[in-house]
């Protein structure tokens, strides 16, 4: 229930690069997308991402458009889109950055997303 109030289980949008730091504050585990809207990869990552949300409560699943978060894309080294930033106790530990870590192919399947989340134990995977 806890996570559920905090945004848990679902996939979402927040607005502005402000709300991230709030957000990473109050969740142990975080994925935030990175995207833009004319990048197709971003829509593909969206539909893992949706179900991934569903599936692990214990991690909050977050987008943030990069275009309008320059500041924290600059301070995250963020230059490829799609990039998952991925967040334990307020740190980004870890990057999944384009398809490279997934197969390099745009139809890799949520399998191998959920298994690379894992390897960062951003999820609980077994």
């Amino acid at each position: 229930k806890e996570w559920l109030s905090k945004g848990h289980g679902e996939y979402r949008e927040i607005p502005s690069e402000r709300d991230f730091f709030q957000e990473v504050k109050e969740s142990k585990n975080v994925v935030c997308h990175f995207y833009r809207d004319t990048t197709f990869r971003c829509q593909i990552m969206d539909k893992h991402l949706t179900v991934l949300a569903k599936k692990h409560i214990e991690t909050k699943f977050l987008k943030l458009n990069a275009e309008k978060s320059p500041f924290l894309c600059e301070r995250l080294r963020i230059k490829v889109i799609p990039t998952l930033a991925l967040v334990k106790d307020g740190k980004t530990q870890d990057y999944v950055v384009g398809f490279t870590d997934l197969g390099n192919t745009d139809d890799f399947t949520t399998e191998t997303l959920e298994w690379r989340l894992g390897c960062a134990a951003v999820i609980n995977y077994r």
